[in-house]
Parts: structure tokens; sequence; C-alpha cells
């Protein structure tokens, strides 16, 4: 599906993987886990909030808070994580090849203004499974650096319906978003991104 996959330090990119329909699904899809398990805003370990609201599906969701950066069996309010819907553990399987399902889906959504600073997905037991991301609505701009922090960044227009895979040597490379181009989609009736980050965490 979509364009032949392009890689950045590493990072495989996989443009327009799902059309217009099958992201119109997945958005319909996670806006039942988002009824089920409500949109939060976090803190960060230094008591700032994020710009992006965020909530989870499958059996963790990963939380942050004053006490640090971690994975949760449940939702601030209490409730278990819905499930990680089929749509999105289909993409899953089909871009990585991996047989085990993910633990954690987490989705972020961002508004116009929200960024995601320079990070690492480190918070997993194994970094020898890769972790997949899906984004859908308005354009993000994606930096990716390098392992080690500090350097020469890259930066790339992440578009609707792309999926990118961080495996591999690039598993532990320094990414994040930059800025949302407001208005560049049509598929949220009022704008925004959704990014869904599926995990292996045990």
């Amino acid at each position: 599906m979509g364009e032949a996959p392009v890689f950045l330090r590493g990072v495989e990119i996989r443009p327009g993987y799902l059309d217009r329909a099958a992201q119109e699904e997945m958005v319909e899809d996670i806006r039942d886990v988002a009824r089920a398990a409500p949109l939060f805003s976090p803190e960060t370990r230094f008591g700032k909030k994020m710009s992006v609201q965020m909530t989870s599906a499958g059996t963790y969701g990963w939380y942050s808070d004053r006490r640090g950066y971690r994975y949760e069996r449940r939702h601030p309010s209490g409730v278990d994580w819905p499930p990680i819907p089929a749509s999105v553990l289909a993409v899953w399987h089909a871009v990585t090849g991996v047989e085990r399902a993910p633990d954690c889906c987490l989705v972020n959504f961002y508004r116009e203004g929200a960024r995601m600073g320079l990070h690492q997905d480190r918070d997993e037991a194994d970094f020898g499974w890769p972790v997949l991301s899906i984004s859908l609505g308005d354009s993000a701009l994606f930096r990716i650096g390098s392992v080690e922090r500090g350097g020469k960044t890259e930066s790339v227009w992440l578009n609707s319906g792309d999926v990118c895979v961080i495996g591999g040597e690039a598993r532990l490379v320094h990414h994040g978003i930059d800025r949302i181009r407001a208005g560049s989609s049509t598929l949220l009736a009022d704008g925004g991104r959704i990014n869904l980050t599926l995990r292996v965490v045990d």
C-alpha cells in the first residue's frame, strides 16, 4: 500500500500506507477507545503540562507525572485500558512482520501549537522489538536525531496515513514532533493530529 518505503536515519517511513477509507475506519475505532478511556493531559516529571492529550489501549498505557515516565495497567480514572482495535493490530502485523501483538497503543492528540520534544522510547523491557507509529489527520514535522543526545538532526513531514517503523539500530534514536501544519488534512472534522504508537512493553 502507498508509496515505496523511505529511510531516514534508519527509521522506515511508509508514505500513504493507509488510504482514506482505512484512515476513517481507524479514527472511528480510536474514538471508541477515547470513549472508554478519555483523553487526559499528562505532566512531565518536572511538573509541566504536556501540550498533547493522550490515552492508551492494550494491556498497558503509557503515563507521565511527577513520579516519572512509565507504563500503567489502568487509566487515571481507574478503568482498564480498552483493547487495541483490530484495524490497528492489522497494520502492526503487516508492517513489522512481528507475530507478537503489542502491549500498548499510545494515542497522542495534537492540536495546533502542540509539539513533542526530542526523546527516546526506552521504558520497555526489550529494545529488540520495533516501535510502530501511525499518523492520522494534520501533517506533522517529524525530527530524528541520533542514539546519543545532541548533534545534528533531520526532519520530514508526516502526512495522514503515513506509517513509521523505529527498529533495529534505529530503535533508540531521539525523535520528536516540532509542529503541526494546521488545516492540512480534512480527516478530523475539528482539525488536529492523532498519532498512534505501538510498543511491546514486557
